[in-house]
């Protein structure tokens, strides 16, 4: 099996609201709309709100975004009054990683990858 790209489909019960959240406060490109849904950029990858799917009871999904500067991301949040689930820091493997929710409690965990990980390719 070849896969040539993929999206994250996150449901909601107010699709609307989730969607403003993803644009107006994450700052996310919209790279297309369609009748009942919305599809955003995310990095390398693609987020997808589908207002045509029901959502589930609770969320078990969590969101990985890499940033450039978890701090501003941070301040930002705040600005927003976005509340901090969990602020800023190092992990053992290195990450610095924080964490929030959306309107509908799933965890966005937001990453900086420090200059000297391995992870680390753009060495601007």
């Amino acid at each position: 099996m070849e896969i040539l790209t993929s999206r994250t489909l996150l449901t909601s019960t107010d699709p609307q609201a989730l969607a403003a959240f993803y644009r107006d406060v994450l700052g996310l490109a919209i790279a297309r709309e369609y009748p009942g849904g919305t599809v955003f950029h995310a990095g390398a990858g693609l987020i997808e709100i589908p207002a045509h799917m029901p959502a589930h009871d609770g969320t078990g999904d969590v969101l990985w975004l890499q940033v450039r500067d978890v701090a501003a991301a941070r301040d930002d949040l705040v600005g927003a009054d976005v509340p901090i689930v969990a602020e800023p820091e190092t992990k053992p493997w290195g990450l610095i990683e924080m964490t929030v929710h959306d309107p509908d409690g799933r965890s966005l965990i937001l990453v900086q990858i420090p200059a000297d990980h391995p992870l680390r390719r753009d060495l601007r």
